[in-house]
């Protein structure tokens, strides 16, 4: 990472951190070719934090599209949009893997050489690097199922060919390693000094370890209900997320390529502006509870081609006139171009100037594309719809299911404004709106599918399309009908998991066999992880 000048953004008031070049390239010089003693571990924990949050494609090109949130007819997207390996672009099914294993490592060099340098100093740093580890690897391993953990970023240590854990078993270490990090951070000693997430603020730093921790052992709802019990009630009786003041992202710097938002680079690329949109689902959805979500966060281009690649023009906000593009589609002039889809509602622009995408709202370019906008990465919202489902199962939690879901809803409202001031919806109208959409709790099942789809738009609409579709695993919602493509690899369903880093099969030949002969079905698309049997 060069050069990163990041922005902050605590409570309600987004304070800048300014990074001088001496920092910077303090940040960047590789601890390994220099003496432990002389380097400062804090920074590898903001490199850490930045990469890992910063996903850009590797979120874009499978699980904004497989989640119907986005849509999209251009080429590469093809991989999530329609369940179809175009070309190279396969090679991002192994991205999170890689760039995981990548940011793990970063993070237990940094916990060596604080505890190499002042282990007394540093515990604070050294704890928050075990429940950062738990944050990665979890992505990780949700994503993949088994994978290396207990001998993970361990090259060190001579352990080139790490073994890959069973998923069951990586759930019970990371919610014990969760714990004891959790347990170990104390505020009366020395904070970080170059945390993205929370400035250092300790206190912050056991509210997001716990609400991991509730994350975490959700996951487990469906194969194990009762060993995640325990673990949700540990975490709602210690604390979690207050508001949104406790929303954890990571700004990004407009200002210098490598600290770019990745996202909105990738949204910014021309194919990009001009052939993804937000899907039918999300917009459909919106629309259907009248959320005000879709008077913000939508916009329908000018007409014609020209003006719709123009990223300095805005687009028409009036919900009356967003439609979602239905997934499914492309331009190619066969039997699924978007033409001939029924409810077609035609292009914008004549001649070479036609834009045939030209009616369906893309991501509002003020909001969701700047270079320097946040990355979400756990928030209020989420733990409060969390909680408000292990209360619909009978759990021991504080509150009752409707106010944890009414205090989500209120919360997913209002950290719209975190995106951009644009996107702010005004108090009296979340107000209204949460008090005419209360949780229907005439049966569990209608209680989760309200909770886990506003689980899924909340998600979407942060722009956190891994963790949409992870939770969409666990819990089946929102009900998504899936494509059926020509050439699709899935057979009409939507993926499950990701294929492995392909490097692995090389590199690592004999774990990675041992964990594909554990996979329902082996190393596809189609196969499912331990915890979403």
């Amino acid at each position: 990472m060069k050069k990163i000048c990041t922005l902050l953004l605590s409570l309600l008031i987004v304070t800048e951190f300014g990074c001088s070049k001496a920092q910077l390239d303090k940040i960047n010089t590789d601890p390994t070719k220099s003496p432990g003693e002389s380097y400062n571990p804090d920074e590898l924990l903001s490199t850490a934090q930045f990469k890992s949050s910063n996903k850009g494609y590797y979120q874009l090109l499978y699980q904004s599209t497989m989640m119907q949130l986005l849509a999209s007819t251009y080429l590469y997207y093809n991989n999530g949009d329609k369940y179809v390996n175009a070309g190279s672009f396969t090679d991002y099914q192994g991205r999170i893997f890689e760039e995981g294993y990548a940011d793990a490592s970063t993070i237990r060099e940094m916990q060596r050489l604080a505890k190499q340098n002042d282990p007394v100093k540093y515990s604070n740093l050294i704890n928050i690097g075990d429940i950062m580890f738990v944050l990665i690897l979890q992505r990780i391993t949700d994503t993949y199922g088994d994978v290396p953990y207990s001998q993970a970023s361990k090259a060190r240590d001579g352990i080139k060919y790490p073994v890959y854990d069973k998923q069951e078993d990586i759930y019970n270490s990371m919610l014990t390693d969760l714990d004891k990090a959790i347990n170990g951070l104390d505020p009366a000693k020395p904070k970080p000094t170059a945390d993205l997430f929370y400035q250092g603020d300790i206190i912050k730093w056991k509210k997001f370890g716990y609400a991991l921790m509730l994350r975490v052992a959700m996951r487990l709802t469906k194969v194990a209900p009762d060993k995640a019990r325990p673990w949700v009630e540990k975490a709602a009786a210690a604390g979690l997320f207050s508001d949104i003041s406790d929303n954890t992202l990571v700004m990004t710097d407009e200002s210098n390529l490598d600290g770019q938002n990745g996202t909105s680079l990738a949204l910014r690329t021309v194919s990009d502006y001009r052939e993804v949109r937000w899907s039918q689902t999300l917009i459909d959805e919106l629309r259907k509870t009248n959320d005000p979500r879709l008077g913000v966060i939508a916009e329908v281009p000018q007409n014609g081609l020209a003006n719709n690649i123009n990223e300095n023009l805005t687009g028409n906000i009036d919900p009356a006139v967003q439609i979602g593009l239905p997934n499914g589609y492309d331009l190619s002039g066969g039997a699924y171009d978007i033409s001939k889809y029924a409810g077609y509602p035609g292009g914008t622009g004549t001649g070479a100037d036609f834009a045939p995408l030209g009616k369906y709202s893309r991501p509002r370019t003020s909001v969701y594309l700047k270079l320097g906008g946040p990355n979400f990465v756990m928030t209020y919202a989420e733990t409060e719809f969390l909680m408000a489902e292990a209360k619909v199962r009978g759990w021991n939690i504080p509150g009752t299911a409707a106010g944890h879901y009414a205090n989500g809803l209120r919360g997913a409202l209002k950290g719209m404004g975190q995106l951009d001031k644009l996107a702010e919806i005004p108090d009296a109208v979340i107000n209204d709106y949460v008090t005419k959409h209360p949780l229907d709790e005439s049966s569990n099942e209608k209680a989760f599918e309200m909770i886990n789809t506003q689980y899924w738009v909340t998600t979407g609409t942060y722009f956190n399309f891994i963790e949409s579709w992870l939770n969409w695993k666990r819990s089946g919602y929102p009900r998504l009908t899936p494509v059926n493509y020509p050439g699709n690899v899935t057979n009409g369903t939507i993926p499950r998991r990701l294929i492995y880093l392909s490097t692995e099969v090389l590199n690592n030949t004999d774990n990675y066999k041992a964990a594909v002969a554990r996979l329902p079905g082996g190393d596809l698309l189609t196969s499912r992880v331990w915890w979403d049997q």
